[in-house]
């Protein structure tokens, strides 16, 4: 039997709605017909370079703050960028926000950070944008399965 891989989820949910969110993103990846993936989901303040390293893919989950990233995802990459730099050349990865307006900035710089990291987005970024809709939740809950059924299959 092959090892599980690991997804690993962080995110920055301050409020119940960002909190909904994350909880959908856990809930899709750990779907029970999925066998060989091990999900780790932290908030950006308990992740650690060796959390990073040791994934297999990763998904990251942010607040739009004025037309950037939520701070606490910024000192993740500040505190763990050059630990895994040379560590995670490759890694796939997807991101989701929480945009009260556009999500243009944050997008922007979650791409700008992660092409130094060398990371590969596998997936288009989910924009949440404007006032919350359920059916961000739905949106949600789909990342988290397809990056763990790609995760499991061998696609990424």
């Amino acid at each position: 039997m092959d090892k599980k891989k690991k997804l690993l989820i962080i995110a920055h949910a301050p409020s119940d709605n960002t909190q909904k969110m994350f909880q959908a993103v856990i809930s899709g990846a750990s779907n029970q017909e999925i066998e060989n993936v091990d999900v780790q989901a932290l908030i950006p303040l308990g992740t650690q370079p060796e959390d990073i390293n040791s994934a297999d893919a990763i998904i990251l989950g942010t607040t739009e703050n004025l037309g950037y990233m939520a701070g606490l995802v910024k000192d993740l990459f500040d505190r763990c960028y050059y630990n895994c730099i040379d560590k995670t050349e490759g890694l796939p990865f997807a991101f989701y926000i929480r945009a009260g307006h556009d999500g243009t900035g944050t997008c922007r710089a979650i791409k700008s950070i992660s092409k130094g990291l060398s990371w590969k987005l596998v997936q288009d970024p989910l924009i949440c944008r404007g006032k919350f809709q359920e059916e961000f939740i739905d949106q949600c809950e789909e990342l988290g399965l397809a990056m763990a059924a790609s995760l499991e299959s061998g696609i990424i």
